[in-house]
């Protein structure tokens, strides 16, 4: 079969982009850290079994890996992996956009791809940066002061920010930014509570965690209700101090996470009915981080203790359809003793393997971890500084 020699892989242009980034260190003063690819998958399976004859689109191809960086150390970075070949890249914006000297920026926090972008907030750099989903150029900057998260929905990107200056206690409400995705510009905005967080949409309603973290302990403890019709707050719902995680099931549920104040009140999830928006159910575990895939909620614990000064880490499961604990981990074979900082979790929408980052001391590179839907090791790769946030290409 003759191939069609006008398509270039993503392999290749990482490839031509680090190529073109040794030419261009010559000429520069300052210049980022390069790409680097490594092997990290011998048997590449994109599909189980039971998926044969369903549509190629339904696969991911692989994932985008954002990495933190240290703040105020200007090492965010992004990594992918392409399912396809095995070949994990690490830092590729770097590669990919070698006339942007200052790299990725400070402080990645989130990630997430709409259509055929994606979008990388930025925090302490104070941006959005919007780049091609295929190949990873740099499309455009959204400039959003203290951004969060990002979320999609009717052609709309939402984007949370705390506004004010890091660690600000006098800091003013948040907003949510709303972002034409076409234009790339700032449509509307809309005042919620103090350092906002995580959001989810259910129907017309954009629901947002605020956490008041600037001003400990007079933390936040409310959920804004977001009217997107008119993108105005309707009300709030009080939950728990210092709330941070915001998720959404199929069932019309939000699970809510709070992170307590770190002394006497503990880090707990809430369920809340988004027919009545009353909360209906509160689970006594910790949770630093939690992903809904189907019924299964996974669910990790870094939990910090002024008073110890130590961290509490555990690993948990909610089916959400039940509404109850389940007594197995989605880590089943030891491998949590390795993993010092469990730090960002995606699960393959798929495959159902379940991917771990670990942060280790914050300051150096990390690693990913993949596990089969049982909880079995089946690879690791090393990442940037402080991986966390993922984002699937299809």
């Amino acid at each position: 079969m003759k191939k069609n020699t006008s398509k270039i892989t993503f392999h290749a242009i990482v490839l031509l982009s680090v190529a073109s980034f040794f030419i261009q260190s010559c000429r520069k003063d300052r210049v980022p850290i390069p790409s680097e690819i490594e092997d990290v998958i011998d048997t590449v399976i994109t599909k189980p079994e039971d998926s044969i004859g369903k549509p190629e689109a339904t696969s991911p191809k692989g994932f985008y890996l954002l990495n933190e960086g240290n703040m105020n150390s200007n090492k965010s970075s992004l990594d992918y992996i392409d399912f396809l070949t095995g070949k994990y890249h690490r830092n590729i914006y770097n590669a990919i956009n070698p006339e942007i000297t200052k790299g990725l920026g400070d402080v990645g926090n989130d990630i997430g791809i709409y259509g055929s972008k994606l979008y990388a907030v930025i925090n302490n750099s104070n941006k959005v940066e919007v780049l091609d989903a295929k190949t990873g150029k740099r499309l455009s900057q959204i400039d959003i002061l203290n951004c969060r998260y990002i979320i999609f929905d009717g052609g709309k990107a939402y984007v949370s920010a705390y506004l004010g200056t890091i660690g600000d206690p006098k800091a003013p409400n948040g907003i949510v930014a709303e972002i034409d995705t076409t234009t790339l510009s700032i449509t509307r905005k809309v005042e919620v509570g103090r350092q906002p967080e995580e959001m989810a949409i259910v129907g017309n309603k954009l629901y947002v965690a605020n956490s008041g973290g600037y001003s400990p302990p007079d933390y936040e403890s409310t959920v804004s209700v977001i009217d997107l019709s008119s993108l105005k707050e309707s009300y709030r719902i009080e939950v728990a101090p210092n709330l941070h995680r915001l998720k959404a099931d199929k069932y019309g549920d939000l699970y809510v996470t709070s992170r307590g104040d770190y002394y006497d009140i503990p880090s707990r999830i809430f369920v809340i009915d988004t027919k009545t928006d009353n909360i209906k159910k509160r689970f006594d575990i910790a949770a630093s981080q939690l992903i809904i895939q189907d019924d299964l909620a996974y669910i990790y614990s870094t939990e910090f203790s002024y008073v110890t000064g130590e961290n509490i880490i555990s690993y948990n499961m909610i089916d959400v359809n039940t509404e109850t604990v389940l007594k197995r981990s989605f880590i089943t074979d030891g491998t949590e003793k390795k993993i010092k900082i469990p730090y960002g979790i995606a699960v393959n929408p798929v495959t159902k393997d379940v991917y771990v980052t670990d942060a280790r001391d914050y300051v150096s590179p990390g690693t990913v971890y993949c596990f089969n839907p049982e909880g079995v090791f089946k690879w690791s790769a090393t990442t940037g500084d402080i991986p966390a946030h993922f984002a699937f290409v299809y």
